[in-house]
Formats: C-alpha cells, sequence, structure tokens
C-alpha cells in the first residue's frame, strides 16, 4: 500500500491546483447535494442538460437528472434506517450535477479528491501564498468520499473513473454501458449494476438473427456509447457469423443541416439492408425517424434501437408510424413502489436538502416561485407550493432508478461486510476503517451478492459488469393507428434469447416478418456463389445436367448409376431398360424372323421331301442344305437379339451371330468358287479340276466356319460372357429421359467384330460372283449367286451408317438392335429368296418342269466346252 502512494505522490501535487480551481469554481457554480454522515457517498447526476453557446449547463433533466438524484436519497435514507446494515455507522453523499458535460463532469468529480490531497499537507507545504504574505483563508475540510455513485453517460464515467481511480475510489455506475468500462486493466475501479453494451450487443445480434435477418446497416451517435456499442455489435455478429454489415455510418456530435438527410440517403444505398441497428440518443433517433418520414421511406426501415431508444415515447412522439415495428432492448428493471410514494410526497417544504427541487417544481408545474417579494414573469402562473406531484402533474417513474438504488445498496452492502471484519463488535466505526481503504473496499464490493430492488440479484464479475439482463420491446399499432400505440414487451435476454415471434407484428402483413437480406435464399437444388468479401451476399447457381445440390454451397455429380430427382436435391436410381417382345421397336424384326423361318422351313421341308428330283440334285444338296442351315440360324438370332441378357443369352449371341452368316457364306462362296474353278478349267482343258466334288465342298465350307467357331469359343473362355447395365449408352442431356440399358457385355466394336469375318467371306464371295458373271447358261446358280450377293453387299452398307449413326442417340439400344436384325433378316431373305424360292415354287406348282433335260443336239453341244459331270449341272435352264 504504502509503495501505491509513493508512486501517486508526484500526481497528487500536480493535481493540487486543480483541485483548488475546482473548488473556486463550485464556489461559483449552483453547489451541490450534501449529506451529513461517517461515510460519504459521491454522486454524479446528470441533473441539466449540455449547455450551448458556451455554456455548461441548459435546461433541467427531470426524469434522468432529479428522478436519479432523489433515487440515491431515497436509498441513503433507507439504508441508514435500517438498524441490520451499517450498525451505528450512518452514510452521508455529496451529489453533484456533471451537465451532461465530461469535461465539466471532470471538474465537479475533483471535489471527490480534495480530502485526499489535502491530506498530503496543507497549502503552506504545497507552497501556496496570498498576496502579501496573507495566509490562505481556513475552510472547513471537505469529506472524505469512499466511493461514488455514476456516472450516467459513458463519456462522462470513463472521464471521472480516470481520476477516481488514481485516488484508489471504487466507483459504480447505475447507466453507463460502454464496453469500454469492461477493461479493468484502465478501469480497474470501475463497476457497474447496469449489464454493458457488449451483452446488449450480443442480445442484438440474437433478435436479428432469430428474424433471420442477414444483412443489415448500423447507425450510431458519435461518442463512447454509440461508437463502443457499434463496435460491440459488429464483433459479435462477425464472430458468430451469419450477419453482415452493409454500413457503419457514424452522426456526428454537433450534426450539419441537412446531416440526417445524408444518413438516409447513404442507408437506401443498399435497400436490401432494412434492419438498421442503432445506437443513438434520443435526439438522433428522433431527427432519423424525421428524415425517414421526409424520404417517404415510412415502413421500409426496421428499426432495432437500444437501451437510449427502450421504451421511451420522447424519440417517437408524433412519429409513431415510422415506428412501427420497431423492436427495442431495455435492461431488465422494475418500478419501485417505495420510490415512487417516496417522491410523489416531496414537496418544497420536507425537501430542501436538494437544491435542485425548486428549479424542478416550476419545470414540472409550469409556474415561477417568487423572488424578493416580485413575481419574475407575469405570464407565468405563480406556484403556490401546494402542488402535489402525480396530481397536479404527470409522473412514470425513470427507467434507471432501480440502478441506482441498487449501486447504493452495493456500496452499504461491501462496506457493511468490510466492517464486519475490520471492527468486530463495534459499533461505528473502528481505526481500522478510518480512514476507509479504497483498494480494499473495492474488493468486498467485487464479493456483493443480494437481492436489489426489484427482486433481482446484484453481483458482479471480475470486470466489475453486471449480469446481462434485458426486456425486449416492440413499438406496435393499435387497431390500426400508429399514433394510439404503444410498446409491447416480446421477449427477453438473459445469456439466451427467448424471442416470443408470433407477438410481433409490422406493418403491411402482420404477422410475417419482413426481410432484411443481401440475397434471398436459393431454391431447391440450387447451390449459393458466394461474392467475394461479403459472405452474406450470393448468387444462386443451378445445379444442372446431373448434379444434385449436396449443401447450400457445394453441387455433385450423381453416382453413375444414378440420376438427380426432379429438384436436384439428391439421386435417385437411373430406369433400366431393354429391348422387350412387346417393344414397338422389336415388332418388325420379329416379324420378318418369324416369316423367315416359316419361309426357310418350307424350303428345307421340300427339298427334303424331293431330295432326288433333278432341280434339287442340280442345285447341289449338301451345301444347299447348309446354306438353308445358315439363313435359319440368321433368322433365328433376331429372337436371341430380343430375349433378356443373361449369362446363356450372351453367350448364344456370341456364338450364333455371326455362325450363321458364316455357315451361309461359307457355303455361297464353296459354290461361286467351284463354278468359278470349272469354267475357267474348261477353257484351256477337258480335265475337271480338284475339290469338286460335294464332299470337298463340305469340308471346304465347314473349314472356313471352323475358323469363326474357334475365334468365338476362345472368346468365351478369354472373357466370360454376362450382362451389364450400360448407364452411359442412354445418358442424354435431360436427366429426365436417362436411362439405365440392360446388355451383353458387347461393344459396338466387339458386335461387328462378330460379323467381320462373315462380312469377310461376304466381300470375297462377291469378287468371285462377279468373276464368274460371264459363265454359260449351263451353270445356271451363276446368275442367282451374284445377284444375292450385290443385294447383300447394299444392304450391309446401308446398315453401317445407320447401326453407327445412332451411337449418341436415346434410342440407341432400340435403333441399332432393330437394324441389326432386320438386315440380317433381309440378307437372309435375299438369299432364300433369289437361289431357292424360285426352285420351290417350281417344285410345288409346276413338277412338270422339274424333270431331266435332253442334252442338244451334237453340233449345238461341240460349239461350247461341256461341263464336268456334277449335280448342278444341267442340259437346259
Amino acid at each position: 500500500m504504502e509503495r501505491h502512494r509513493r508512486a501517486r505522490e508526484p500526481l497528487l501535487v500536480a493535481l493540487l491546483p486543480l483541485a483548488w480551481l475546482a473548488q473556486a469554481g463550485l464556489a461559483r457554480a449552483a453547489g451541490s447535494v450534501r449529506l451529513a454522515g461517517g461515510l460519504t457517498l459521491g454522486g454524479l447526476f446528470p441533473v441539466h442538460a449540455r449547455g450551448a453557446a458556451g455554456r455548461a449547463c441548459g435546461p433541467l433533466k427531470k426524469e434522468q437528472g432529479v428522478h436519479r438524484l432523489e433515487a440515491m436519497l431515497y436509498a441513503l435514507d433507507r439504508v441508514n434506517a435500517d438498524p441490520e446494515l451499517l450498525p451505528g455507522v450512518r452514510l452521508g453523499a455529496r451529489l453533484l450535477d456533471t451537465c451532461s458535460r465530461d469535461t465539466y463532469a471532470l471538474e465537479q468529480a475533483l471535489s471527490f479528491v480534495q480530502a485526499l490531497i489535502r491530506g498530503r499537507g496543507d497549502g503552506e507545504e504545497v507552497g501556496v501564498r496570498c498576496p502579501g504574505g496573507v495566509p490562505p483563508l481556513r475552510t472547513a475540510p471537505p469529506e472524505r468520499v469512499v466511493a461514488v455513485v455514476g456516472a450516467s453517460a459513458s463519456s462522462v464515467s470513463i472521464m471521472v473513473a480516470n481520476v477516481l481511480r488514481l485516488f484508489a475510489i471504487p466507483q459504480i455506475s447505475y447507466a453507463s454501458t460502454a464496453p469500454e468500462l469492461s477493461d479493468s486493466t484502465r478501469y480497474d475501479f470501475f463497476s457497474r449494476v447496469v449489464p454493458p453494451d457488449s451483452y446488449q450487443a450480443q442480445a442484438m445480434v440474437d433478435i436479428v438473427r432469430a428474424l433471420g435477418w442477414n444483412y443489415v446497416s448500423t447507425l450510431a451517435s458519435e461518442g463512447n456509447y454509440g461508437e463502443s456499442g457499434v463496435e460491440a455489435f459488429v464483433q459479435i455478429s462477425r464472430e458468430a457469423g451469419g450477419v453482415c454489415i452493409a454500413q457503419s455510418i457514424k452522426i456526428p456530435r454537433e450534426p450539419k443541416p441537412g446531416q440526417f438527410s445524408k444518413v438516409i440517403r447513404r442507408l437506401m444505398e443498399t435497400p436490401n439492408a432494412r434492419g438498421i441497428i442503432i445506437f443513438a440518443n434520443e435526439d438522433d433517433i428522433r431527427r432519423v425517424l424525421e428524415a425517414a418520414r421526409q424520404a417517404n421511406l415510412t415502413g421500409h426501415f426496421l428499426w432495432v434501437g437500444s437501451d437510449s431508444w427502450g421504451a421511451k415515447t420522447s424519440p417517437i412522439f408524433s412519429l409513431e408510424d415510422v415506428a412501427v415495428g420497431a423492436i427495442t432492448i431495455l435492461p431488465k428493471r422494475a418500478s419501485i413502489d417505495g420510490f415512487d410514494q417516496y417522491f410523489m410526497t416531496r414537496s418544497l417544504e420536507n425537501n430542501r436538502r436538494n437544491i435542485w427541487f425548486a428549479e424542478f417544481w416550476e419545470e414540472n408545474f409550469n409556474c415561477k416561485l417568487t423572488s424578493s417579494g416580485t413575481q419574475s414573469d407575469d405570464s407565468t402562473r405563480k406556484c403556490t407550493g401546494e402542488e402535489r406531484i402525480g396530481r397536479d402533474s404527470t409522473y412514470e417513474q425513470e427507467g434507471k432508478v432501480q440502478f441506482v438504488i441498487d449501486a447504493v445498496y452495493a456500496i452499504a452492502h461491501a462496506l457493511h461486510s468490510m466492517h464486519q471484519e475490520l471492527c468486530p463488535g463495534h459499533t461505528g466505526l473502528c481505526p481500522a476503517m478510518e480512514p476507509t481503504d479504497g483498494r480494499t473496499l473495492l474488493q468486498y464490493i467485487r464479493a456483493v451478492r443480494f437481492n436489489g430492488s426489484a427482486g433481482t440479484p446484484v453481483m458482479f464479475n471480475e470486470n466489475g459488469d453486471a449480469p446481462g439482463r434485458y426486456d425486449i420491446f416492440q413499438y406496435q399499432a393499435t387497431n390500426g393507428s400508429a399514433s394510439s400505440g404503444g410498446y409491447q414487451a416480446v421477449g427477453q435476454w438473459a445469456e439466451t434469447l427467448r424471442l416470443d415471434v408470433e407477438a410481433l407484428q409490422w406493418s403491411g402483413d402482420p404477422h410475417e416478418v419482413p426481410s432484411s437480406l443481401c440475397s434471398l435464399p436459393c431454391g431447391p437444388g440450387e447451390r449459393k456463389k458466394m461474392v467475394k468479401g461479403v459472405p452474406c451476399c450470393w448468387h444462386c447457381e443451378a445445379c444442372d445436367g446431373y448434379r444434385f445440390q449436396v449443401d447450400e454451397f457445394t453441387c455433385e455429380a450423381c453416382p453413375g448409376d444414378m440420376r438427380p430427382t426432379p429438384n436436384h436435391t439428391g439421386c435417385r436410381p437411373t430406369p433400366v431398360v431393354r429391348l422387350s417382345w412387346s417393344s414397338p421397336w422389336a415388332a418388325p424384326p420379329l416379324l420378318l424372323a418369324v416369316l423367315g423361318i416359316m419361309a426357310t422351313t418350307t424350303v428345307v421341308t421340300t427339298f427334303v421331301r424331293h431330295n432326288n428330283t433333278p432341280i434339287v440334285r442340280a442345285s447341289g444338296r449338301e451345301l444347299s442344305y447348309v446354306l438353308l442351315t445358315g439363313i435359319f440360324l440368321i433368322y433365328a438370332i433376331t429372337f436371341l437379339m430380343v430375349a433378356e441378357p443373361g449369362a446363356a443369352v450372351c453367350a448364344a449371341r456370341r456364338l450364333f451371330l455371326g455362325l450363321g452368316t458364316t455357315l451361309s457364306y461359307s457355303a455361297l462362296l464353296t459354290k461361286t468358287n467351284r463354278i468359278y474353278r470349272i469354267f475357267e478349267q474348261g477353257k484351256r482343258s477337258v480335265t475337271p479340276p480338284p475339290f469338286i466334288s460335294p464332299t470337298s465342298q463340305l469340308v471346304i465350307t465347314f473349314s472356313l466356319t471352323s475358323l469363326q467357331v474357334v475365334g468365338v469359343i476362345a472368346w468365351l473362355g478369354a472373357r466370360p460372357p454376362h450382362s451389364v447395365i450400360d448407364y452411359e449408352e442412354q445418358r442424354t442431356v435431360d436427366p429426365e429421359q436417362a436411362r439405365g440399358v440392360l446388355k451383353c457385355d458387347m461393344s459396338d466394336l466387339s458386335l461387328i467384330g462378330c460379323l467381320g469375318y462373315s462380312l469377310l467371306l461376304m466381300v470375297t464371295c462377291t469378287v468371285y460372283a462377279i468373276k464368274a458373271r460371264g459363265v454359260p447358261e449351263t451353270f445356271n446358280e451363276a446368275k442367282p449367286i451374284g445377284f444375292t450377293m450385290y443385294t447383300t453387299c447394299i444392304i450391309w452398307l446401308a446398315f453401317v451408317p445407320i447401326f453407327f449413326g445412332t451411337a449418341q442417340s436415346a434410342e440407341k439400344i432400340y435403333i441399332q438392335t432393330t437394324t441389326l436384325t432386320v438386315s440380317l433378316s433381309l440378307s437372309a431373305s435375299v438369299s432364300l429368296g433369289m437361289l431357292y424360292v424360285p426352285k420351290t415354287y417350281v417344285i410345288l406348282f409346276h413338277p412338270e418342269q422339274n424333270v431331266q433335260k435332253r442334252k442338244r443336239s451334237l453340233k449345238a453341244t461341240s460349239t461350247v466346252a461341256a461341263p464336268p459331270k456334277g449335280e448342278d449341272a444341267e442340259d437346259h435352264k
């Protein structure tokens, strides 16, 4: 303790002249309210408003000034009358007027430390001298102030706290809420019974979030209260996330003409930010509302006011229509009935201790007291002294009265606890408390816990702050009339928000909460594309194609076997399709196949029944049956292509898809090659060429066919067949049209590979057919085979572009399968129609022509090389 005193010694000496100047100023001022007591409490109240035109003080403030000052007097009376609280110790007071100005309040507060300064020495010790060597005038020593109640405005409390901490005088404010005062390193002797604006800012952030707003502007009066409150709101909203500040506008201390219209214009630069957070004094709030009305923006802004607005009528008087819907916050409080009874019984006779009460009397009753026997103003009614508060004037208890009383009781309880520990068994003060040490008292103040005047607990945290408890109000119209409306309680905040959203009413739709959003919420299936630097603003981007909305910021592609739901908020399985028996695409191929099988069966049956007739024998029975078998397999493959894919069906497709065509074209190639060799050999010699017997022809045909069979068997062994669902084949631009295709594990190229060898045989056969086009008519099958191969080539040339040209079509599975089966059936039908239908017709309907023809005359035969003996040579057509 001694170390602290030595450290402050130079500063105390420096402040001594300032203290004397302050005392001289007090002598010129209106004075102070003094109560005698063993321990003196200081009090700072804004009895008068800030003065204008260089004057320190302005008009009287009836509620914020006189009500609060009287609340302290009332509290002191009750403490002194309580035998259980500080027994034997009477609390005195010295109450000063701050005139709502921080510099003036500092001058006034210096009187609280005069006793401490004098305790360091008298005037002679510090070098005070009067002119001519006259000793200074000795006056009564000032009271030693042990603690101070006040001040009201945060700017005043900050200024005073900087001085009081130097002299270790604890200070408890009843109204200062600036977050800056929570800094215990700078304001270590400051405490308050009202919660700081950081709690208020947290409550306002919670209100904004509860209303679903994420884009608001802030408006603050220049000074500690407004700027600190907005700063706390901005910081908390940034930490909490989800709320962005569109604009932060500051109202100057001395606004210029047109300043508030400019404020409204700036707010309208971000019209979506309809929510306006206001930390401003009453006058600034009123002028902002006036400017909003003048700009014809009544109902546009959604006001959220701090406790400076609270539930007061003065800021919105005659501006109720602009204030409708405003949500305001106020520290939880209650009207103290005992104070009402006390204050309403105050009169000029029983309240002479309050030196400003006469001025209040004149202001409250709109009258004038006489001075020197004359009335000061003929136009003003003379006060009779019989007026009564609440009867002859309106009266409503000021909102901070409760906190003034709680501040006084907090000091009283701290002094009581200190007295019990330092002066056990003593009634009255003991040497341990004379003088009272401010640092020790501060510890007791921070440790107090009692039920306050409103029944709520009074306590302080390590920074000297009271817990945050707020009531939330909304100004609502009544029966559609704003002027007859009022503030309605709609919620509370005590660490957490409890807001009755259903009780809120708004202009327009009374029960629909207006929006204050930078960007409207994105619809289902849309993601937010954030605007850089503004986390609450975004553009909505559709999750198009096969993407779906994972969360509000992300679109992802659905898995390959799925497609998005219609609103793109999830994925669903892609329907699986195949070419079914009932499909319209299957009807033409199946019809052709059935007719072809019937025709082939008819031809085979006819040939078998007339196996030994000349026409059958001349057509080469062995190769004809092989060729007809191939044609039958070509027709039958249609049923395998339409059947539901499975391991067995897929294996059969691989085997029989190319087997029928290979068998057919191998037989035709063998037959065409035989005719060509016979014709060419006949030109050079009468000796027949080798391998033209029926057995040789069968061996050649089956040898050519075996290559296809061996290749397919090797393929089946290397890659066992199975069915697959291809989700890419019908993955259309429109996901609604997407389908998975159930098919065999055969690509388009592998499918053509099955037919590749057959097409090679077909081309080779066509070449021999062209070479054999000039054979004599005795070789009657050469030309039909040629026509067959020409037509078949045309069919397959048409097939290739159709098959591959529809690869990207949504109907690919249907078009390609139909094209392939129809092409196969047509090629088989051409072979059947060109080679065997005419013969069958003759056999069945003109049997008289199915006889062996006689050879022509020797002369005729001598001119043409006789064909070798064989079953496919006739004398005549």
